[in-house]
């Protein structure tokens, strides 16, 4: 058995959140890393990081068959303008590189928003390194992350 062990990986067991570590080689498609996760491929969740205005950011938890909705999100924050940083901000911001980000054990508690069809799943997030991922209820990590569940996504 490998040990895997990362910032988020101790975040999340710190919070005392169920959770599961999963490590999986390289995948090639959304639905073949599913299979991986054993999830549906709604359920697994890719942690996205957004700009408000310099130095703000936040995490957005979209399900993997679902985009950001910009109109919506602007909306729910009140702002007129969002952006997403490039790989070294968002890299700087959190700690993780794009890929692997997650709001757990980040360099910086940024807020959490997730998409409300997350609420009641049991979710794949990143786990800070590549190929490894944590299985989590999804209530309970938003509600250990102090996040909120919103309508911020549209289909892909």
């Amino acid at each position: 058995m490998i040990i895997v062990s990362s910032p988020a990986i101790a975040a999340v067991t710190a919070a005392g959140i169920a959770h599961d570590v999963v490590r999986h080689g390289p995948v090639s498609s959304v639905a073949e890393a599913a299979a991986v996760h054993q999830v549906e491929v709604r359920d697994l969740v890719k942690t996205l990081v957004v700009r408000r205005a310099a130095g703000d950011y936040l995490f957005v938890l979209v399900p993997g068959d679902r985009v950001i909705s910009w109109p919506k999100l602007r909306a729910l924050l009140g702002v007129n303008r969002l952006s997403m940083p490039d790989a070294a901000t968002a890299k700087d911001v959190t700690g993780y590189e794009r890929g692997t980000i997650t709001p757990f054990g980040a360099s910086t508690a940024w807020p959490v928003i997730a998409d409300e069809r997350t609420r009641g799943r049991f979710v794949a997030l990143g786990a800070g390194e590549r190929g490894v991922a944590l299985r989590v209820g999804a209530d309970a990590a938003v509600e250990a992350l102090r996040g909120t569940f919103a309508d911020v996504t549209d289909e892909a």
